[in-house]
């Protein structure tokens, strides 16, 4: 087990924002992956994909730990926090800190699948889903994305078509780059029901539905994403989420929140880059000083050290904001997730550049020893692209300086 780096954050950042409850939450969550997690974290990144080698003993950990409670009111399981949206994207930034893998795991279960369940669902979709999500004894997903559109959700472009047929509906299409799908135990789904967008929550062990394999990533080697097929997939009336039509906005408020913990995870991963940045450059040698010594990298970190701040309290000002029960929290929440995943993208590079030949290995060869920032610089850049890219964030933010004319 490699040592883990000492803690800027807790050296330059000075929580004004959070909630006491929030930060106790960090605190646990911290204790727990420092225990559980960073002693077996490189095998989590490096893994090739599979079922097999989904971390399913961690996820039952967090599971006993009680933190898939975190997001939920009490009569569904969960813990009936005060500001439950503080609380879950401190849990991934912790996380994310330690694998974004395990961020993005938790995310597609408890924000994607478990919020849109909670916000919208009837009681017995409540019960017969989110109550046992909460539990750990389902695992859940959550699937707008198809072969040809993910950003464009609109009637012409979503092709996952469901048609009414008596008490039940009858859905047939494909879904693309489903988290947890090859796991999980149901899906909501984002479906066409005669050009009215709808959701939907189908279990994916219906007959005529089948889950493709894990698919093969650059980066997030724990995180799987997978196609799901529906052919005359049956689905009861009663699963329809919220009503026919409500689909696309059910949709993009669940994304909305899911964005902000998206920026949480990019804000843990330039942390953990800038903590092993810091320390490497204390230790390396050039030209007879040591990297710290050098102006140019003292004021790029400088550079870094401001954004990251900055990157964190704007998730955290949008998860206040869903706290108190803003369903679209602009321009806060696409902020959130643009410059949270940014400054990932941009610590990371420049803790490759920083660790030189060393950035750019996964294991030396000569001593087995590895080099955490490769695997943060893989798992970077996806966060510019998922729940709606980075490009549709600045549209999102433009729109309220300008106008949605």
């Amino acid at each position: 087990m490699r040592a883990l780096p000492p803690r800027m954050q807790d050296i330059l950042y000075h929580d004004l924002i959070l909630p006491e409850e929030s930060l106790e939450i960090r605190k646990k969550i911290r204790e727990f992956a420092v225990k559980e997690i960073a002693p077996i974290v490189h095998s989590i990144g490096q893994k090739e994909e599979s079922r097999e080698n989904f971390p399913f003993d961690i996820f039952q950990k967090i599971t006993d730990e009680d933190f898939f409670k975190v997001p939920f009111p009490k009569e569904y399981g969960g813990l009936n926090l005060k500001y439950p949206a503080c609380a879950t994207v401190v849990i991934i930034e912790e996380l994310a800190y330690m694998t974004n893998s395990l961020a993005a795991i938790f995310d597609a279960h408890c924000i994607l699948a478990g919020n849109a369940l909670m916000k919208y669902g009837s009681d017995s979709i409540k019960q017969r889903y989110l109550v046992p999500l909460t539990s750990g004894k389902m695992i859940g997903s959550f699937a707008t994305s198809e072969t040809t559109t993910s950003s464009d959700l609109s009637p012409q472009a979503l092709k996952t078509r469901a048609v009414k047929k008596g008490t039940k509906y009858v859905v047939n299409g494909h879904k693309r780059f489903i988290t947890n799908a090859c796991v999980a135990d149901f899906v909501t789904a984002l479906v066409n029901i005669d050009g009215k967008l709808s959701m939907l929550v189908i279990e994916l062990n219906s007959k005529g539905c089948k889950v493709g394999e894990p698919d093969k990533k650059m980066g997030n080697k724990a995180w799987l994403t997978s196609d799901i097929y529906f052919e005359d997939v049956e689905v009861p009336e009663e699963n329809l989420i919220g009503k026919e039509g409500k689909g696309l906005h059910i949709a993009l408020a669940t994304l909305t929140y899911g964005r902000v913990g998206i920026g949480a995870s990019g804000v843990g991963m330039a942390q953990s880059a800038f903590d092993e940045s810091v320390e490497y450059m204390k230790k390396r040698e050039a030209f007879g000083k040591k990297l710290h010594e050098f102006q140019y990298w003292q004021f790029l970190l400088a550079e870094r050290a401001i954004q990251i701040e900055n990157a964190r309290n704007l998730y955290s000002k949008a998860a206040l904001r869903l706290d108190q029960r803003i369903e679209f929290p602009e321009p806060e929440s696409a902020g959130a997730k643009y410059y949270g995943t940014k400054c990932a993208v941009d610590m990371a590079r420049d803790a490759v550049q920083i660790f030189g030949g060393y950035g750019y290995i996964k294991e030396l060869a000569h001593d087995q020893s590895t080099y955490k920032v490769e695997e943060i610089y893989r798992d970077s850049k996806v966060g510019e692209i998922i729940e709606g890219t980075n490009e549709i964030q600045k549209l999102i933010i433009a729109r309220a300086i300008f106008g949605k004319e």
